[in-house]
């Protein structure tokens, strides 16, 4: 009996001990394999979890309550709160972002209710955010709503009203490129046009105190704003290299031949030189978000540029070394290493803010994956998954998607959360769930997209792309146009091939003359 005692409270004793070493971040405890090593909250398998952070997430966003206006709250604040409405507009990025999301969530689940928002999220803005035709800076998006509940975007969170971003104006701008090609309404590529034909107009050569366009703009008048510390003019918002998106938006309508094509591509020229002269020999990063007044260097201008040039290496004859050098800089200038024991690096968002990120942990996760894909590198690949495990965290049971530090921001936990799980899985598909059939990767635009238990079937907006896609199973035959194509086709035609994973595989399309996909499942 006695001994029976004894081992009782042992066990008691070890399990309150184990209970005691738990940790517990945002909303879940930490689990880790063998090595010590953070698994991904909701499933051990990273490819489950995934695609449950990215559903829940969604579905969050799509139920979300009406606001005093009528409009979805996520159309008023950038700070949801449970309890009351928070103070402060939208960021300034907040629909772009979720517009880059949301088109790439459309191709994964083939859910309409994604494309019917990612569309009226557009017409909405288009509608009540544009700065007047006749300003210095005509019909370009204004980035937050300076009266909360009016509707109307028509300012600067700092700076006041009649001032706008130029940078968040080219991402918006190249988001409706993409709307375009899913939706063929010639409204939104007229809108980019409209965009673009300002942002040109405006670009200039740029040294190392100013870029090609301003950070911050009134478009009214076109004076550049500054911002004011004890009564003084302290700092010009004449700085930032957020230029990726304008970069796309210039070249996108190059491609199209839509509008001054010449004005977009000297622009565009002007725009990479000054980038690869200064904030990648610098670091000089400099200022993204719209609710800080003072310098900073941010991780989000560093890594879009890093994905910049990993998708367009044919750019940078150093891409290898250049990207690398990028991401280092994060690591030496804003790794966090609190949680380093469980064999992951996260990352702080920005100097001036120096808190580590969901979005930005996931950003710089999906970077590392994109570089190991093209690169073949082991310990990126290990590294960015580990990465995006650490970010499932941060996601409760209901699709919450909260930073580490309590405050759940419509931008970072959303529109800049999802993209990158989804880029991931393009990188590597095997990170997609495997027992599900998903399209993860395409170098087109998918208009439309349905998943039926025998079929899918799907539609690019170009007629020769590549898409990639992860089954359950390989496929037992392959349409083009309703015209049957051969695995492994040599002579030039459009062709696909299969390579087998653990479970399922990973299937190839290479289509040379036809938008309409019909995948046959066994």
């Amino acid at each position: 009996m006695k001994r029976l005692i004894i081992m009782l409270l042992m066990f008691f004793t070890f399990q309150i001990f184990a209970q005691s070493t738990v940790e517990k971040l945002s909303y879940h405890n930490i689990q880790v394999d063998s090595e010590g090593n953070i698994l991904p909250w909701y499933s051990n398998d990273p490819g489950q979890s995934y695609d449950h952070i990215v559903n829940i997430v969604w579905n969050f966003w799509d139920n979300i309550r009406t606001d005093m206006n009528g409009l979805p709250y996520y159309m008023n604040h950038q700070v949801w709160r449970r309890e009351f409405n928070d103070h402060r507009g939208i960021g300034g990025d907040q629909i772009s972002m979720a517009l880059s999301s949301w088109r790439l969530l459309y191709a994964y689940t083939g859910d309409l209710r994604i494309l019917e928002n990612m569309k009226f999220m557009a017409d909405y803005y288009l509608t009540h955010g544009l700065s007047a035709a006749n300003s210095k800076w005509p019909n370009v998006p204004y980035p937050y709503n300076t009266l909360l509940y009016s509707g109307i975007y028509d300012g600067d969170m700092i700076t006041g009203k009649g001032y706008t971003q130029p940078d968040k104006a080219g991402s918006f701008g190249y988001e409706l490129i993409n709307l375009y090609k899913m939706t063929g309404n010639e409204r939104y590529l007229d809108a980019a046009v409209e965009i673009a034909n300002t942002l040109s107009n405006h670009v200039v050569e740029g040294n190392n105190d100013e870029s090609p366009l301003p950070f911050r703009v009134n478009a009214e008048t076109g004076n550049v704003g500054a911002s004011i510390e004890n009564g003084k003019v302290v700092l010009k918002y004449t700085y930032t290299s957020n230029w990726s998106g304008t970069m796309m938006l210039f070249t996108e309508l190059v491609s199209l031949k839509k509008g001054n094509v010449d004005a977009y591509q000297n622009s565009f020229n002007i725009i990479l030189e000054w980038m690869k002269n200064y904030p990648l020999k610098t670091n000089k990063w400099g200022p993204f978000f719209e609710d800080v007044g003072s310098w900073s260097d941010t991780q989000i201008n560093a890594v879009t540029f890093v994905q910049y040039i990993l998708n367009n290496p044919d750019m940078f004859p150093n891409w290898k070394k250049d990207a690398r050098h990028i991401l280092n800089w994060v690591y030496k200038e804003l790794g966090d290493k609190k949680w380093e024991k469980y064999g992951v690096t996260v990352v702080d968002e920005q100097t001036a803010y120096r808190v580590p990120g969901n979005s930005h942990t996931s950003r710089q996760g999906a970077a590392e994956l994109l570089y190991a894909s093209k690169t073949g590198d082991i310990e990126s690949k290990k590294l960015g998954i580990k990465q995006l495990n650490w970010a499932t965290y941060m996601v409760n049971d209901d699709g919450e998607s909260t930073y580490p530090s309590n405050r759940t921001w419509m931008t970072d936990g959303y529109g800049d959360y999802v993209r990158h799980y989804l880029r991931a899985m393009g990188a590597f598909p095997e990170l997609s769930p495997m027992d599900q059939n998903h399209l993860v990767k395409s170098s087109s635009v998918v208009q439309f997209i349905q998943y039926n238990k025998d079929r899918i079937e799907y539609e690019t907006y170009d007629d020769a792309s590549t898409e990639v896609l992860r089954l359950t199973s390989k496929p037992e035959e392959i349409l083009v146009n309703d015209s049957k194509i051969s695995d492994s086709d040599l002579s030039g035609n459009s062709t696909w091939s299969w390579t087998s994973l653990n479970k399922g595989g990973m299937l190839t399309i290479i289509h040379k003359t036809g938008k309409k996909i019909t995948i046959k499942l066994i």
